[in-house]
Order: C-alpha cells, then sequence, then structure tokens
C-alpha cells in the first residue's frame, strides 16, 4: 500500500494523514443529519402546507433513506457526486410534492456549497505544500 495522498503533487510535503478522509466524515455525517432533519419535517410540514400526497412522501422519504445509504457511501470517488445529486433531488422534489420543504433542502444546498468550497480549499492548500501539518517544525 502507497503512503502517497492524492492531489499532493511530487517534491510537496504530504500532510501525515490524509485531510480528505476528514472531509469525507463530515460529509457522510451531513447526509445523515439531513436525512434526520427531513424525515421530523414531514411529521410537521403536511399540516402547514398543501400537497403532501402519499406519492410525494413516499418520494421524499425515498430520498432520505437514499442519503442514509449514500453516508456510507462517501469513501468512493463518486460519493461526493452522489451526495450533491440527492440534494438537487431533494430540492426538486420538496418544490414538486412539498413546497414548504424547499426551506430545508436550500438550508441544505447552502451547507454543501460551504462544505464543497472547503473541500477544494483544503485540497489547493495541500497541493500547495501549505497546510500547518505540512510546514516543517522547528
Amino acid at each position: 500500500m502507497s503512503d502517497r495522498i492524492p492531489g499532493v503533487p511530487d517534491g510537496v510535503r504530504p500532510p501525515p494523514t490524509d485531510p480528505m478522509k476528514g472531509a469525507r466524515g463530515v460529509f457522510a455525517a451531513t447526509l445523515i443529519l439531513e436525512a434526520i432533519v427531513v424525515l421530523l419535517a414531514l411529521l410537521v410540514l403536511p399540516r402547514f402546507g398543501s400537497g403532501s400526497t402519499a406519492l410525494g412522501l413516499g418520494v421524499i422519504t425515498g430520498l432520505a433513506v437514499a442519503m442514509i445509504v449514500a453516508s456510507g457511501l462517501q469513501r468512493r470517488p463518486w460519493g461526493l457526486h452522489a451526495a450533491l445529486g440527492l440534494q438537487a433531488l431533494l430540492l426538486v422534489a420538496a418544490i414538486v410534492f412539498l413546497p414548504s420543504l424547499a426551506i430545508v433542502a436550500v438550508t441544505f444546498g447552502i451547507v454543501w456549497a460551504i462544505l464543497v468550497w472547503m473541500r477544494r480549499e483544503v485540497a489547493r492548500r495541500m497541493a500547495a505544500g501549505t497546510l500547518p501539518s505540512q510546514q516543517q517544525d522547528g
């Protein structure tokens, strides 16, 4: 097994641990949290919104279950793409079936945008060798 960390060019000191491993953990935790919020919101939102049909509730519940499954797939190279795709599907399903749930979808959309930006920033700093863990001691 190689000690090489993807995204660190040759000649740049790699960090002692892969920081993307931590990012994947945050992505998985965010998916679990989002699934819980969506499922809990389904208990309250039909009282305030119209269009909460059995089909709509089933689709949105299915998306929440898919988020739980996707949380376990974040170690895969396509895990982040799957999470972002589920976020887009949730927004579309919320608009079509349960418009009041769109607030939750947009809020988590903002969270995901921040997480993706932070991941890119860590990858950029890691490639440049400027992460604190890549600096020479003493």
